[in-house]
């Protein structure tokens, strides 16, 4: 009998231990599921985006030994600036020229060592990962599909769509992307994050084509995560190791930069990183001098010129994964991502500025023209 107690014993405790296990994984889904339905309300929205770690599932990586940025004549910056940074709700922004620091501040009670979160800037330094894969043969050929390397998309709407197609928006996927609709698929896919889901399960379940792959172009983000699988499928390695490796530990950074990742670990690669704003910046150098750092080619210039030369389909202003404004002058591209995250890029007078934002009115009508312009005329002020 006091055996058959002790086992008893034994169980009702293991039960216990698991019902309270079970119990704090629901409080740590809960609280991410929490996190993502108020993530941009207006009084979280500058400290959620500078403590994305603290909310979600993520990964950290080697920053490296940090790099100098030197400090350059302070520059005057162009009338209604301050009004600008008020306006758009900037929280950091660093500009460089010729690669010295000649602009640099911080409001909305952030500071130079906030890592915040880049949301789909993120893509564009996939693409500089993607080019040193093409570049040494690891991804030889962007014409062949995606399936090649991921063929677990097979019964998706990706068969057949190529390498090159979901670098440049065009694989044809039906994908609503509307940040305002709470069941758009870009909501759906944001508490798939926030509940410790699968991205890779998500993106195999997307079935709907609104055409056939490269025939037009539409701003669709789960084919940049699409893009991370291929990536990660060719390599038989975790994304976050190729960055340290190939991009961020050679830069030099500031602080250890961090991915957000799904349940299972995998890097949150259309929007997910979290970086300094002086990090930001140093990716837009990386560009101006045509991916040369510290007298090493990280990324083949080749690579940087046509990937952010607009060849996407339809006459869209769209490389791979990098944007071009309206009536570009040459060398102009940027990365761009909600709420007011940009990498501004003018590599013909070797200006960068990164700005990161907390700007809720960021889809207003009206509001990208006057940021670009602004981009511009601090370009053109230095």
């Amino acid at each position: 009998m006091k055996r058959f107690l002790k086992g008893l014993g034994l169980v009702l405790l293991a039960l216990i231990l698991a019902t309270g296990a079970a119990a704090l994984w629901k409080q740590e889904e809960l609280t991410r599921l929490f996190a993502v339905n108020t993530l941009f309300d207006e009084d979280r929205i500058v400290e959620n985006f500078s403590g994305m770690d603290r909310l979600f599932h993520h990964v950290a990586m080697d920053g490296g030994t940090p790099s100098p940025l030197p400090r350059g004549p302070e520059a005057v910056m162009p009338d209604g600036f301050d009004d600008w940074l008020a306006a758009r709700a900037v929280t950091g922004i660093v500009v460089l020229k010729d690669g010295a620091i000649v602009h640099e501040s911080y409001h909305r009670g952030t500071a130079p060592g906030d890592r915040r979160i880049s949301w789909s800037m993120a893509k564009s330094v996939l693409s500089l990962l993607l080019g040193t894969l093409h570049h040494d043969g690891t991804i030889p050929d962007l014409d062949a599909p995606v399936t090649d390397h991921a063929p677990e998309l097979a019964a998706s709407a990706y068969d057949g769509v190529t390498i090159r197609q979901v670098a440049q928006m065009a694989s044809g996927l039906e994908f609503n992307e509307d940040y305002m609709d709470f069941w758009s698929d870009i909501n759906r896919m944001g508490r798939v994050l926030a509940l410790g889901g699968t991205m890779d399960g998500f993106a195999i379940d997307q079935t709907r084509r609104r055409g056939p792959p490269g025939a037009d172009w539409e701003y669709v983000s789960i084919d940049t995560h699409v893009l991370g699988m291929v990536i990660r499928g060719a390599t038989g390695r975790r994304v976050a190791e190729l960055m340290e490796e190939r991009l961020f530990r050679p830069l030099g950074l500031d602080s250890e930069p961090l991915y957000l990742t799904d349940g299972r670990g995998v890097e949150f690669v259309l929007g997910g990183l979290n970086m300094t704003t002086r990090d930001y910046a140093r990716i837009g150098q990386l560009v101006v001098q045509d991916g040369m750092w510290r007298g090493a080619q990280l990324v083949p210039a080749g690579w940087i010129a046509e990937s952010t030369a607009a060849s996407a389909p339809g006459g869209a202003l769209y490389g791979y994964q990098w944007w071009l404004p309206p009536d570009a002058a040459p060398g102009e591209v940027y990365a761009r991502g909600i709420y007011g995250q940009y990498i501004w890029i003018d590599r013909d007078r070797r200006v960068v500025i990164a700005v990161n934002a907390a700007d809720r009115d960021f889809r207003a009508p009206g509001v990208r023209d006057p940021v670009i312009a602004m981009f511009r005329a601090i370009a053109a002020s230095l």
